[in-house]
C-alpha cells in the first residue's frame, strides 16, 4: 500500500478496503473469543481448537495491521505480499472450520442444562465467528491476483490452492490417526506416504514463497513447482484408487459401516473421511496444475 499519512505512518493500512477488512477481522475475532471466554465456555479438543483459531488469527491480524501502519514490514526479511496472502487464506479456512465446529458442539436451543445466559453467549459467539470468516474471505477476494496482473505468487489461484491443499492434508492426517487402521496393508501405507510427501513439499513451496528465497535457488523454482504439481496429481490418483479398494472392497475391508461400530471411534468412519478428502485434494491439485501453467512468479513482492 502507498503511504498517505506522511513518511512514518501509512493510513491506507486502515482506510483502504483491505485495511477495513482487517479491522473487521480484529474486531470480530476479539469479540468472538471474548464472548466464549466470558460466559460461552468451551471444553474438550473441539472447543480448544476453536479458541486457538480465534486467538491465533487475532494476534497475527494485529501484527499485520501494526506492521503495515508503521511500515515495519519493510524491515522484515520475508516476502510481505506472499505472507499476508498465505495467512488470509489459512485464516479463512481455519475460521470457517471453527465457525462450523463451535455451534455444532456447543450451541443448543434449549436453556437446560447450561442456562439461558450461557446459551445466548454461545449463539452470539457463533454469529461473530461466522462474520469473522466472511471478513477473512473478503480479504482473500480483495487481494487475489487479477488477470494480467503481476503479483505475489501466494495471491494467485495456484498459491492460494497450496494453502488449501495443505489444510486438506491436515484433515486427512487427523482421520488417519483416529484409528483408521492404515498400517494393516502395505498399499494403505503407500497412501499415507503419498499424503505425507505431498504435504511436506507443499509446505516447503509455501515457505520458500513467504520467505522470498525463491530467487536464490540454483534451480528454476517456478518450473520445479509445476513439475511437482504434476507429480502430486499422479501420486494422488494412485491413492484415490488404492485407498478405497483396500478399505471398502469386501476382500480387504467392509463396503458398509459395521453395525456395532461405536460412533466417533469407528475405523470405517475415519477411512471414509480419508477417501473423501483424498478426492478433494486430487481435484485441488488438478486445478492447481491447470492454473500453474499461466502464472508468473514474483519473489520480491
Amino acid at each position: 500500500m502507498e503511504s498517505t499519512g506522511g513518511p512514518y505512518l501509512n493510513t491506507a493500512a486502515v482506510t483502504s478496503p483491505v485495511g477495513i477488512a482487517r479491522l473487521l477481522q480484529m474486531t470480530f475475532g476479539c469479540t468472538t473469543f471474548s464472548l466464549v471466554a466470558h460466559r460461552g465456555g468451551f471444553s474438550a479438543a473441539y472447543g480448544t481448537f476453536c479458541m486457538f483459531v480465534w486467538t491465533f488469527c487475532f494476534a497475527i491480524t494485529v501484527f499485520i495491521i501494526t506492521c503495515e501502519f508503521t511500515h515495519l514490514h519493510s524491515c522484515l526479511s520475508i516476502s510481505w505480499g506472499n505472507f499476508t496472502a498465505a495467512f488470509a487464506m489459512l485464516a479463512t479456512l481455519m475460521s470457517v472450520t471453527a465457525a462450523v465446529i463451535y455451534p455444532l458442539y456447543f450451541v443448543q436451543l434449549d436453556c437446560y442444562p447450561i442456562g439461558c445466559e450461557v446459551r445466548d453467549f454461545r449463539i452470539a459467539a457463533s454469529v461473530f465467528a461466522g462474520l469473522l470468516f466472511v471478513a477473512y474471505a473478503a480479504e482473500v477476494f480483495l487481494t487475489r491476483a487479477k488477470p494480467g496482473q503481476v503479483t505475489s505468487y501466494m495471491a494467485t489461484v495456484s498459491g492460494l490452492l497450496k494453502i488449501v491443499q495443505a489444510f486438506v492434508a491436515c484433515i486427512i492426517f487427523g482421520a488417519l490417526v483416529n484409528d483408521s487402521q492404515y498400517s494393516k496393508y502395505v498399499a494403505t501405507q503407500w497412501c499415507v506416504a503419498v499424503y505425507s510427501f505431498c504435504f511436506v513439499v507443499t509446505v516447503v513451496v509455501v515457505a520458500f514463497s513467504v520467505t522470498g528465497k525463491t530467487a536464490v535457488l540454483w534451480f528454476p523454482f517456478e518450473r520445479s513447482v509445476v513439475i511437482y504439481t504434476f507429480g502430486a496429481v499422479l501420486l494422488y490418483m494412485s491413492a484415490a484408487v488404492i485407498w478405497p479398494v483396500f478399505c471398502f472392497d469386501s476382500k480387504y475391508g467392509s463396503p458398509r459401516r459395521p453395525g456395532l461400530c461405536a460412533k466417533g471411534r469407528c475405523p470405517w468412519d475415519s477411512q471414509l473421511v480419508v477417501a473423501i478428502f483424498t478426492y478433494v485434494n486430487l481435484l485441488l491439485y488438478v486445478v492447481d496444475l491447470a492454473y500453474s501453467q499461466r502464472i508468473r512468479f514474483v519473489s520480491h513482492l
